[in-house]
């Protein structure tokens, strides 16, 4: 076929039911397209296409300063994280993906010591909270890893650690980074 002006079509010449159509179709094929390799995704995860499921089991609590709620909390958090990021199924137990581990540290100390005439004092305290996680790819067992992740946050001098325990927005964003921080090892290659 000899293409010339008059059976050339571009978008812009179609009229405009004929473009929506046209832009929709894209739409439609344009993830298609790039989920043709199964591996690639917007939320930048790396997972091979025969990972389906996903298991985590509760992060047990062993640092003794750690609020009661925490494990649970922290456990609940991740499972949200990465149903809200990955496609991956959870399950109870068994995931192509596995995650278990503990709450090692929950440590509040002074952060930056000040010198209030002869005596020393907290100007900011810190909360340290480490995660110790071993992570299971059932698929390929070279991506298997333990680690320890750790997240802090400064904290006023004038708040105590029952006021921090009590702040449920401020070890969520501690336990958010780790969280983030596990994602991105396990399932985005970071």
């Amino acid at each position: 076929m000899i293409w010339n002006r008059r059976n050339r079509i571009a978008i812009g010449e179609l009229p405009l039911l004929g473009r929506r159509r046209a832009v929709a179709g894209l739409a439609l094929l344009l993830p298609a397209l790039l989920s043709g390799c199964g591996v690639y995704s917007f939320n930048g995860t790396n997972i091979d296409p025969s990972v389906k499921t996903i298991s985590i089991q509760t992060f047990q609590n062993n640092a003794p300063n750690a609020p009661a709620a925490l494990s649970q909390r922290f456990t609940e958090d991740i499972k949200d994280y990465f149903q809200r990021n990955t496609t991956l199924k959870l399950v109870p137990r068994d995931g192509d993906l596995q995650f278990e581990g503990t709450i090692a540290a929950y440590d509040y100390a002074p952060a930056a010591i000040q010198q209030a005439g002869a005596i020393s004092q907290a100007g900011s305290n810190r909360l340290t909270i480490q995660v110790q996680l071993r992570f299971t790819n059932t698929k390929d067992s070279k991506q298997d890893f333990e680690q320890t992740f750790q997240s802090q946050a400064d904290f006023a001098a004038t708040q105590d650690i029952a006021t921090v325990n009590n702040d449920l927005n401020a070890i969520r964003n501690i336990t958010r980074n780790i969280i983030s921080d596990m994602f991105n090892k396990s399932v985005a290659n970071w």
